[in-house]
């Protein structure tokens, strides 16, 4: 039978508009399925998306090859796409990593600082006596040592790139339907799409819808993820602090274990004209099973408990923040047993999956929505994408 168009994709977020401006490249007859931003968060009932923000750390520097890899990829490709799209969204101010000294070569720092050696990384090491000095605005134990990524690192504007992609995806030819998508079906021939009242049917889908990709009927089988609560802590800066914070870089601070890092986002302006240092953490354990749970999530200010947690760290860290009003918001991690995310089809060869951002995924969303892209267009990915470890795995 004729088909209304060859690919679709579902997910107008990070990887899904990435996916659709890389497969316009690639093919012709493509539709990218998924809801704009919601004007008013706390009213709406709808599915919601992690990128409505205006900052996310970028960097190559990390412990898995595969995950630098992606990211390198993706950062050699934003200034291209800035261009193209007219819209700006990286800035490179460097990212910068303070720890404890590694105990053995299987410690984060010294397995990121072999990744990056293979990518061929500039990464400066910082010795404690240097630290606090060449990073005044940081306070953090006096052993600790530095870790600088000045190039390819920093921050990028998730709002923004979403939007460059999507523009740079319909100038190439690709339908932007918005709408949600509440089922996807393998109809033998073809793949059938329900969105917004409608029916599209497609010869390949595939379904980037982030932390809600096991929401609705998308996939024949769920995937095996987490959807786990993330709270994000926001400190209001004034003129004062621009003078301390304002030529800061991209910061992470390590702990004893992996999971005790805390990130730290320099000062960004947000709409409404006021300006955010932004830090959050990686060890809430909520976790949602149920559309309308994760949503009651999403229309919320995130854990009080949390909040109050992150701001007893930042003011050890930077205790000229001090005095300044805090608030804070809800995010989503969506965590795969594998620690890659997930590039593959499904049980049908007609429906694949992208997702599993394991909460790094914003700064190499690019990359993985090429891999979305490549996995249409060919059917499988190689080695040299690391095709083998984004295998899905299903619940």
């Amino acid at each position: 039978m004729a088909v209304d168009f060859r690919f679709i994709i579902i997910g107008r977020g990070m990887m899904g508009a990435a996916a659709a401006r890389h497969l316009s490249a690639m093919a012709d007859g493509i539709a990218l399925i998924g809801p704009c931003e919601p004007a008013e968060r706390k009213a709406h009932d709808g599915v919601f998306a992690s990128h409505y923000d205006e900052a996310r750390i970028t960097r190559t520097f990390d412990g898995n090859l595969a995950w630098g890899t992606f990211a390198a990829r993706a950062l050699d490709r934003y200034r291209e796409i800035e261009a193209r799209s007219g819209i700006s969204f990286y800035s490179e101010v460097g990212c910068l990593f303070a720890g404890p000294t590694p105990r053995d070569e299987h410690d984060y720092i010294n397995r990121a600082l072999t990744a990056s050696r293979t990518l061929g990384s500039d990464i400066e090491t910082i010795a404690p006596s240097d630290l606090g000095q060449r990073f005044p605005y940081l306070a953090v134990d006096p052993d600790f040592t530095g870790y600088f990524e000045r190039k390819r690192a920093g921050h990028i504007n998730p709002r923004a790139l979403v939007r460059a992609q999507a523009r740079l995806a319909e100038q190439g030819g690709v339908s932007l339907i918005e709408a949600v998508a509440i089922s996807v079906r393998d109809a033998g021939s073809h793949v059938e799409v329900t969105a917004g009242g409608r029916s599209y049917s497609a010869e390949r889908v595939l379904v980037a819808a982030g932390g809600f990709s096991n929401f609705n009927a998308l996939l024949p089988r769920p995937v095996d993820t987490r959807v786990m609560a993330r709270t994000v802590a926001f400190y209001e800066i004034g003129e004062r602090e621009m003078a301390i914070f304002g030529d800061m870089p991209s910061t992470i601070v390590l702990g004893d274990r992996e999971e005790d890092h805390i990130y730290i986002l320099p000062p960004v302006r947000y709409p409404g004209g006021k300006t955010y240092l932004k830090l959050g953490g990686d060890t809430e354990m909520q976790s949602f099973r149920a559309l309308e749970d994760v949503g009651a999530w999403f229309r919320s200010d995130g854990s009080v408990a949390e909040r109050e947690h992150l701001a007893r760290i930042a003011l050890e860290l930077m205790p000229a923040l001090a005095g300044c009003p805090v608030t804070s918001g809800p995010c989503v991690a969506n965590f795969t047993p594998t620690g890659y995310p997930y590039a593959g089809f499904t049980q049908s060869p007609r429906i694949a999956v992208l997702t599993g951002g394991n909460f790094v995924a914003a700064k190499s969303s690019d990359e993985l929505g090429r891999l979305g892209a490549v996995l249409l267009a060919e059917g499988a990915l190689g080695d040299k994408d690391f095709g083998g470890e984004l295998t899905p795995v299903f619940a």
